[in-house]
């Protein structure tokens, strides 16, 4: 199973985006790709391709995690690009985290997962949420300075989900994504 670990966003949170979003998908733009509202979570840890038979012990260390974990604020706000705004392939919406609780149960996630086995992907953790992927590589200095415009309602975030990807099947076809685990921040 294609794995990874991430904080979802509230409903009222994914609609107030979605209303922001919304006018700028109408937009007809063949280098955008933009990414559904049921999609939109901030990734801790990206976990690839897991065996099934290490599912076990990496929930079980998940849950340990997220049972240390105390409930923390978050907004979403402002946009930037990856790798970077002249040259973009990811447009996303950033995150304001004043207690910098993400970056902290991002190492821990990725040490539980390290820990059970599971080879952790990925880079330097940003917070953010994607919003849409870019067939190549533009400058997308004026949707950022649209997106930095942005300032979302401050939610609690309350628990970790587990989460599947599976990969669309041809073109034009989108990750379908499964929670796999959802475990509350007990603190």
């Amino acid at each position: 199973m294609r794995l990874f670990v991430a904080v979802v966003p509230p409903i009222e949170v994914v609609e107030d985006l979605s209303e922001f979003v919304e006018p700028r998908r109408e937009h007809p733009d063949d280098d955008i790709r933009w990414a559904s509202e049921q999609h939109w979570h901030i990734t801790l840890a990206f976990l690839g391709d897991v065996p099934d038979w290490k599912n076990e012990e990496l929930e079980e260390r998940l849950e340990a995690v997220a049972q240390r974990q105390k409930p923390f604020e978050l907004q979403l706000t402002g946009a930037g690009a990856f790798p970077g705004v002249p040259d973009a392939r990811v447009l996303y919406a950033g995150v304001r985290d004043d207690t910098e609780s993400l970056k902290h149960l991002s190492m821990t996630t990725r040490s539980a997962a390290s820990r059970a086995g599971v080879t952790v992907e990925g880079r330097k953790f940003t917070p953010h949420v994607t919003l849409a992927r870019l067939r190549r590589p533009i400058d997308v200095t004026r949707w950022v300075r649209v997106f930095d415009t942005y300032d979302g309602p401050v939610w609690t975030a309350g628990s970790l989900q587990l989460i599947q990807s599976r990969l669309g099947e041809g073109p034009g076809q989108s990750a379908a994504y499964d929670t796999v685990g959802e475990w509350d921040f007990l603190g």
